[in-house]
């Protein structure tokens, strides 16, 4: 079987271009926050649901004082992931499936509102998330929200038939995860955070926020590698990319 994507823009961040590129100059970049609807004859499904409204009115309360001291949020009404759904007609509380790339509050944000969805995560980002203090990043409350969780490990054939897989692509934080997607325009990699921009991967433009440096170039060949064979490789935050993928109700692919 093959599935479909589409694309919406959940907001935007301004943050310091240090985090974007390893050893940067001052300055900073308005970076595209991503989610995807992923639509399956079994099923659909959710990769990263974006920002939580909460940001627009108490960034510090929400993030703290120190993510939000660098952070510029740019995030209208109708931006959030629920609306953005009703574009292509699908209620935010039918979604099947939540995959999370990672849980930094950028991608997570509104899980609670896909109240029916088990979130699919790895083990070893849930293990490092629910720590008592993981670092900066994470809010807890975007995460830890008793709805179902399912915990795996390494590669994840969500409906069995290899056309949604979760791939792991550790790195970026301890357990990453990055979604293979066949469809009827061939094999499409949503990277999330493991690979921000087209220049991360064509030059192996290191980012400057990374958990593990080893893992994180092991990752960057993982996508070189699908890339040769094929795979359009979907970047996590490129503002220069991102003008040019199609978005929802128009379909990427």
């Amino acid at each position: 079987m093959i599935a479909e994507i589409y694309a919406f823009e959940c907001g935007q961040l301004t943050m310091p271009l240090a985090i974007f590129f390893e050893n940067a100059d001052d300055g900073t970049m308005r970076a595209p926050i991503p989610s995807f609807l992923i639509k399956h004859p079994k099923g659909t499904v959710l990769f990263d649901t974006g920002l939580n409204e909460v940001i627009k009115t108490d960034p510090v309360g929400y993030m703290g004082e120190r993510l939000a001291g660098m952070t510029e949020v740019h995030f209208s009404d109708g931006e959030e992931i629920a609306s953005r759904l009703e574009t292509v007609d699908i209620d935010i509380e039918r979604i099947d499936f939540v995959v999370n790339s990672h849980l930094h509050f950028d991608h997570c944000g509104c899980n609670d509102k896909v109240v029916n969805a088990p979130v699919i995560i790895q083990k070893r980002e849930w293990d490092w998330a629910t720590k008592p203090e993981p670092d900066g990043g994470y809010v807890r409350s975007d995460y830890d929200t008793g709805q179902d969780i399912k915990i795996i490990e390494g590669e994840y054939d969500l409906f069995g038939d290899g056309s949604v897989v979760c791939i792991p692509t550790y790195g970026h934080t301890p357990g990453h995860q990055s979604l293979k997607i066949q469809t009827a325009k061939g094999e499409y990699v949503l990277t999330g955070d493991a690979c921000y921009l087209r220049k991360t991967l064509e030059e192996l433009a290191l980012p400057g926020v990374m958990h593990d440096r080893e893992q994180t170039i092991a990752s960057l060949n993982k996508f070189r590698e699908l890339q040769a064979r094929g795979a359009q490789i979907i970047y996590g935050h490129d503002p220069e990319f991102w003008p040019s993928l199609p978005k929802g109700p128009e379909r990427v692919a």
